[in-house]
C-alpha cells in the first residue's frame, strides 16, 4: 500500500512542483528597489489639501526625501500624474506645469493647467516672493537625509477645479511619476492617511490640513541607467600592482558602432567638443576614453601602516565632460569603519543598517572646499585620507582585509574588481632563511671548485 502511494506521488511531483513554482513567481515581489544599506530610504510624497475652493480645493504638495545618501541633482525632479476627474489646475505657487494644455472650453478665467496628465517642475532660485512658498524654488534639487537635513524637502502649492468639495467627492490622482532627473523611481499608489497637523507660528495652536494623501517613490539602479556610473581600482605600500577597474565597466570603446562616444585628453579639438555638446539638453555622459569608460572613478590606496594604526587614502576622480556634482557623497563598507580615529577634508557620518553593527560609512565633501567635483580635466577630482586605528582580534592585510567590501557614489553602486585581482600581500613563508654557516660553506665550495679548475 506505502508503496502504491509513493509511485503515485512521484507521478506527479513533477507537474506539482511546476505549479508551485509558477505560483511562487506571482506570490513573490520584486526587490529591485531594496538597497541593503538604506532599507527604509524612499521619496514620500505627501499631498494636504488645506482648503476648500467653489469647485475644488487648495493643496500644498511636499516632496520629502528620506533616502539617507541618494539626492535629486540639476536640472531636478519632475512630478507627474493622472487626474481620475476633469480636474484642471486654476493656479500654482512654487512650481509650475511645464505645458498647459488645451483651455478653450472656458472663457475668461484661463486655468494654468487644463491636461489630464500633468507634469510639474520646481522654480528656479530667484523666482519673485510673491510667487514662492517654503521649501520650493530651488531647480528641483533635493539633497539626502543624512548629508543636509535642513535642505531635503521640496513642495509647491496647487489650486485644482473641476473636483470634490469635500472628504467623499475628492478622486485621488493615479500614475505618479517621478523622474529625479532621469528615470530609476517607481511610485506607489497614492493612499489616504492621516490629516496632517500644524503648529501655528506662536506654539500656541494647532490646525490640520482637510484631507491628506501619500504616495511612496523608491529606487531601483536598474531602472536608472543600463550600465554602471562608477567603478573603483584599487593599490597598496606592500604591492606594486595597481588594480585598475575591470575593462569595460560601464562600455566599450567602439569608434565604429559608436563613434563620438569619449573624449581623448590630449585631442586639439577637445574644447570645441565638449562646449558643442555641452550647448545640448543631452544627460548622457561625455567621457574621457579610459579602459572602463566610466563617468566616475573611485580609487582605494592602503597608503601607511603603523603600530597601532594604518592609513588610507581616497581618490574620486570625474570623467565626465558633461557632468558637475556638487554635494557629491560616497559611501563605503569596512569592517574597521568602527575604530575610524581621524578624516582629513572630508566629512563623516557612520550608517548603521545592520542596527549595531557600524561598519559603513557616508564621505562627502566640506562646504565651500571640496563639495563641489568639477567636470574631468585637471581639477575634476577630490581626495582625502582615513585613519584607521587596529583591532588586534580583527586586523590583517591578508586575503584584501584592508579594502572596501562595496562602494557607493551619489547612491550608485559602483563595480569593484573581482576578488582575485586584489593586490595580496607577499608571503614571507615563502623566503628563504638561509643562515651565515650555510653561507659561508657555499662560498668555500664556489672558491674551491674554482681553484680546481685551474689546476
Amino acid at each position: 500500500m506505502e508503496l502504491c502511494f509513493f509511485r503515485s506521488l512521484s507521478r506527479f511531483s513533477f507537474p506539482l512542483v511546476s505549479i508551485l513554482f509558477l505560483l511562487s513567481s506571482f506570490t513573490f515581489t520584486s526587490t529591485e528597489a531594496y538597497d541593503a544599506l538604506d532599507p527604509n530610504g524612499n521619496i514620500t510624497i505627501k499631498w494636504d489639501v488645506t482648503s476648500w475652493t467653489a469647485d475644488g480645493y487648495v493643496a500644498l504638495v511636499t516632496m520629502f526625501n528620506f533616502q539617507q545618501y541618494r539626492h535629486i541633482q540639476a536640472p531636478g525632479w519632475t512630478l507627474g500624474w493622472t487626474w481620475a476627474k476633469k480636474e484642471v489646475i486654476w493656479s500654482m505657487m512654487g512650481g509650475q506645469t511645464t505645458e498647459q494644455g488645451d483651455c478653450s472650453r472656458f472663457k475668461g478665467n484661463i486655468p494654468h493647467c487644463c491636461k489630464k496628465d500633468p507634469t510639474v517642475v520646481d522654480l528656479l532660485p530667484g523666482t519673485p516672493y510673491n510667487q514662492q512658498i517654503g521649501n520650493c524654488c530651488k531647480g528641483g534639487v533635493i539633497n539626502s537625509w543624512a548629508q543636509d537635513p535642513s535642505n531635503s524637502a521640496s513642495a509647491f502649492q496647487v489650486s485644482v477645479g473641476g473636483a470634490g468639495t469635500t472628504n467623499k467627492t475628492v478622486k485621488l490622482p493615479r500614475n505618479f511619476t517621478l523622474r529625479a532627473p532621469g528615470p530609476g523611481y517607481t511610485c506607489g499608489p497614492a493612499k489616504i492617511v492621516k490629516p496632517t497637523k500644524y503648529l501655528t507660528g506662536d506654539g500656541r495652536r494647532v490646525t490640520q490640513a482637510m484631507m491628506t494623501w501619500n504616495i511612496t517613490c523608491t529606487y531601483s539602479q536598474f531602472l536608472a541607467q543600463k550600465t554602471p556610473s562608477c567603478c573603483v581600482s584599487l593599490s597598496s605600500f606592500y604591492n606594486d600592482t595597481i588594480v585598475p577597474c575591470p575593462t569595460c565597466t560601464c562600455g566599450c570603446q567602439n569608434n565604429l558602432t559608436n563613434p563620438g562616444s569619449c573624449v581623448n585628453p590630449d585631442s586639439p579639438y577637445l574644447a570645441s567638443v565638449v562646449s558643442e555638446r555641452g550647448k545640448s539638453n543631452n544627460m548622457a555622459p561625455l567621457v574621457q576614453c579610459t579602459s572602463h569608460m566610466c563617468p566616475v572613478r573611485v580609487h582605494w590606496h592602503v597608503k601607511l601602516n603603523y603600530k597601532d594604526y594604518w592609513r588610507v587614502k581616497v581618490t574620486i576622480t570625474n570623467f565626465n565632460y558633461r557632468m558637475n556634482y556638487s554635494q557629491w557623497n560616497l559611501v563605503v563598507q569596512h569592517p574597521n569603519f568602527d575604530n575610524l580615529t581621524q578624516l582629513f577634508s572630508f566629512n563623516y557620518k557612520p550608517l548603521n543598517p545592520y542596527q549595531n553593527i557600524n561598519d559603513t560609512a557616508m564621505l562627502w565633501g566640506v562646504k565651500f572646499y571640496n563639495d563641489f567635483l568639477n567636470q574631468a580635466g585637471p581639477l575634476g577630482n577630490v581626495q582625502s585620507e582615513l585613519l584607521f586605528r587596529k583591532d588586534k582580534s580583527t586586523f590583517t592585510f591578508d586575503k584584501g582585509w584592508g579594502f572596501p567590501r562595496r562602494i557607493y557614489f551619489n547612491g550608485d553602486n559602483c563595480v569593484m574588481p573581482p576578488p582575485e585581482a586584489y593586490p595580496y600581500l607577499p608571503n614571507s613563508s615563502l623566503r628563504k632563511n638561509v643562515s651565515f654557516l650555510v653561507l659561508l660553506i657555499s662560498l668555500l665550495a664556489t672558491f674551491a671548485t674554482h681553484f680546481a679548475c685551474a689546476f
